[in-house]
């Protein structure tokens, strides 16, 4: 399907079938046909994969039949190459009753942005079209709105279009969850002229000559790929190099390639989480990069890792998720009702009471794909889906993105797998050094580099690295089949830099956002008995060793390790229960920051959730340690309150202060293995350089590292409440002063610390978050 030279005298012609119309410019041969990367797509038994051509030459068109079963038929006849032009009438696969186009001699009058039609030559025709309104016109969900979006992203009052005196227009945002955009960019008043595209939800508006027309994204989007080039180490390392291919509407396309090819970030750079340093990626013909505020709520990603939490029913995990992405005024039964399709639609109604954990592999990544299509995305992308899954498995799942793709997706599939690449529509493949190796039809592509294998084509990537892969496949016809003549757009200039894509809007507000995290995160530990055995026993077992030291009064025997192990009790309840839950956490923690959660209200969930469950392990473990015990306080009183009451809060603080330095171990680690050794360290860390063991006043280092451990000014506070100076004489130390001034100081630093923690895991979360969300 090589292009042929063509007159730049032939005249733009109009092709309208009833899927739409195409603007024909002569710079560009039109492919009709079954497959769904043709430009124009006939969706017929009777049309072939691969049906008539239409170009120009000499001024004039042409229709070339690409030998079909069926037939072409024009002007009454059945043809092999015919001229064409304005008023032709052109049938396929039947002349009776078959898909008709009409060519007409002028294109319609569009917005210039939609699709950019100067540069693609495509138009769609819009949904709806109405005169321009004379007065403010109300845009959102709600039934009373004057133009309703039936879209659950889109608020129930989203936004006003106004009509100024001087009869110009503006977009004015109405509080929006998910925000108004004036062309890519989010607004909040803006004016409005001819041309510029309002995005809200899923749907376009734009002002064309006296009419408002509507265009809405059903899914059924191209991508075009275009020079993507990424570089690290300051550019000593190409990650990926001059990559460009296109996929079409419902196409299913696989990514492989060996280990390091660059698999990973070209999918970072498509989902626009870490943008190309040079390169476009045109969304149905919209630069992706410099619209993305509004379009990467159109965009699904699921990663390797589930992305929910495995302690909850299926129906459940999708509940809190549709409540974190859906607009706050969502009605719950209107959230359920979008739960309930995609379970359906995934095949899980069997599964939807079960809890994620016991399900297959296979099924838990179903669940993973249902959250993404929560908010009907038209683009979707998947890391490595069938990793880790039997041969059976691998197939389901890909069946399962094929289905996904025919029913109005454009699905992109990272995948180290090869068993079932022949459900895809097209196969990229990736060389050493991020360079293309081949795209096109995943039939012809062993034979392509000369293997019958696959086994030997990635061991020969690795054996052959002197070999021109990239050279081999820009020179061959498959490029310029499937790349150069297939490509929806001419290629265009790198675009100027644009400023970096503004967070999204967040659908919930912040307390909304806390409240859903505190109630998601309170049934998921709820629902995890080890971690529940673990918090109910662990307090009473530190509280029974501290009494058994204790006895009945604290004395000079007695009083030093008592307090001792309240400490380590303390620092073992609090840490404990954090260590782990950040870092276990990270995958489902990046791909809701990148959809808008709130950073402060995912930590601050963590704080009060892990918080009330270790303050109530400190009253116990401090309850079941000391309660009936002589105490020895000076006069029977602490400092400011009775004693039990004094030593009960520093163990609290203790504990809390602990439980923040868990979270900062778990931000830090890359992995939950590593948890447990860290765990046991901090805690031989707080008692070595909590007072009670070693002296380190006047040690230089040692005894400034010893104000950053909580343990020392936990046991400090609690001698003080005892006077332990008067109990064990052979100890002295300031902090353990029987004095309201130096109690207070030592509470006032544990709360500091505590605060530091917080700043530091908030600094660490960002570490972890996908690029284009660290503010």
């Amino acid at each position: 399907m090589a292009e042929r030279s063509i007159a730049p005298t032939a005249p733009e012609l109009v092709l309208e079938t009833e899927s739409g119309s195409t603007v024909m410019t002569p710079s560009h041969a039109y492919h009709v046909g079954r497959d769904p990367l043709s430009d124009v797509v006939l969706d017929d038994d009777r049309v072939s994969w691969h049906h008539a051509v239409l170009r120009a030459a000499e001024g004039h068109w042409t229709i070339e039949d690409e030998d079909s079963t069926n037939g072409t038929y024009a002007d009454g006849h059945r043809v092999h190459e015919w001229d064409v032009g304005p008023g032709t009438v052109i049938h396929f696969g039947s002349l009776p009753d078959g898909p008709r186009a009409v060519l007409t001699g002028h294109a319609p009058e569009r917005p210039s942005g939609i699709l950019r039609p100067a540069s693609t030559g495509t138009f769609r025709q819009p949904t709806s079209v109405r005169p321009l309104p004379e007065r403010t016109v109300r845009i959102g969900r709600a039934a009373d709105n004057d133009l309703v979006i039936d879209d659950l992203v889109v608020s129930r009052r989203h936004a006003e279009l106004r009509a100024r005196p001087e009869g110009t227009y503006e977009i004015v945002d109405l509080g929006s969850h998910n925000g108004t955009f004036l062309n890519g960019t989010p607004v909040d008043r803006a004016p409005v002229t001819p041309g510029d595209i309002v995005g809200i939800g899923h749907s376009a508006f734009c002002l064309v000559g006296d009419e408002l027309q509507e265009y809405v994204d059903t899914g059924e989007v191209s991508l075009d790929v275009q020079e993507l080039t990424v570089a690290v180490d300051r550019g000593r390392k190409t990650l990926l190099d001059g990559v460009s291919f296109p996929v079409g509407e419902k196409c299913l396309l696989a990514v492989v390639g060996p280990s390091g090819a660059g698999k990973s970030t070209l999918l970072n750079a498509l989902t626009g989480q870490r943008p190309a340093d040079s390169g476009t990626v045109l969304y149905d013909g919209r630069d992706l990069y410099r619209d993305y505020a509004e379009l990467r709520q159109r965009i699904g990603l699921v990663p390797q890792d589930d992305i929910l939490h495995a302690q909850l029913t299926v129906r459940r995990a999708l509940a809190y998720a549709a409540e974190l992405r859906f607009p706050q005024d969502t009605a719950k039964a209107e959230r359920q009702a979008r739960v309930d399709e995609v379970i359906r639609e995934l095949g899980l109604e069997q599964r939807a009471g079960q809890p994620i954990h016991s399900l297959s592999g296979g099924q838990r990544k179903r669940v993973s794909v249902a959250l993404e299509l929560l908010t009907k995305p038209s683009l979707l992308f998947l890391d490595e889906p069938t990793s880790g899954l039997d041969p059976g498995m691998d197939r389901s799942v890909m069946h399962m993105l094929r289905g996904l793709a025919d029913d109005g997706r454009t699905v992109i599939v990272v995948t180290h797998s090869v068993l079932s690449l022949d459900v895809c529509d097209r196969l990229l493949v990736l060389a050493p050094g991020g360079k293309v190796a081949y795209y096109g039809p995943p039939d012809d592509t062993l034979a392509f580099f000369g293997f019958e294998q696959w086994p030997e084509a990635f061991e020969a990537f690795e054996r052959d690295r002197e070999r021109d892969w990239a050279g081999e496949y820009r020179d061959s016809p498959f490029r310029r089949q499937y790349v150069t003549a297939a490509m929806e757009q001419p290629y265009l200039p790198d675009p100027e830099p644009v400023a970096a894509a503004p967070p999204p809007p967040k659908p919930q507000s912040w307390g909304a956002q806390l409240g859903t995290l505190v109630r998601r995160y309170t049934a998921a530990l709820s629902a995890d008995r080890t971690f529940l055995a673990i918090m109910i026993a662990l307090p009473f077992v530190m509280g029974a060793m501290a009494r058994a030291l204790a006895g009945s009064t604290l004395d000079r025997e007695t009083a030093m390790n008592a307090l001792l192990i309240l400490c380590v009790g303390g620092v073992l309840t609090g840490a404990a229960n954090a260590v782990r839950e950040l870092v276990k956490e990270r995958v489902v923690y990046q791909r809701e920051r990148a959809v808008g959660l709130s950073r402060s209200a995912y930590l601050m969930s963590k704080v009060v959730v892990l918080g009330t469950v270790t303050i109530l392990q400190a009253v116990v473990l401090t309850l079941v340690a000391l309660l009936g015990v002589d105490l020895n306080a000076p006069g029977g009183e602490g400092v400011l309150l009775p004693p039990l009451v004094e030593i009960t809060v520093a163990v609290a603080l203790l504990a809390f202060t602990a439980m923040m330095l868990g979270l900062v171990v778990s931000a830090l680690v890359r992995k939950e293995e590593v948890t447990m050794p860290l765990l046991v360290l901090l805690a031989i860390v707080q008692v070595v350089f909590c007072g009670a063991l070693l002296d380190v006043r006047g040690t230089i280092v040692l005894e400034q590292l010893a104000w950053l451990v909580p343990s020392r000014w936990a046991f400090a506070a609690m001698a003080g409440t005892i006077d332990l100076e008067e109990i064990v004489p052979d100890t002295s130390d300031p902090l353990f002063a029987h004095s309201a001034g130096v109690w207070l100081l030592d509470m006032g630093m544990l709360v500091v610390l505590s605060l530091l923690c917080g700043c530091l895991v908030a600094r660490l979360l960002r570490r972890r978050e996908p690029a284009v969300m660290r503010k």
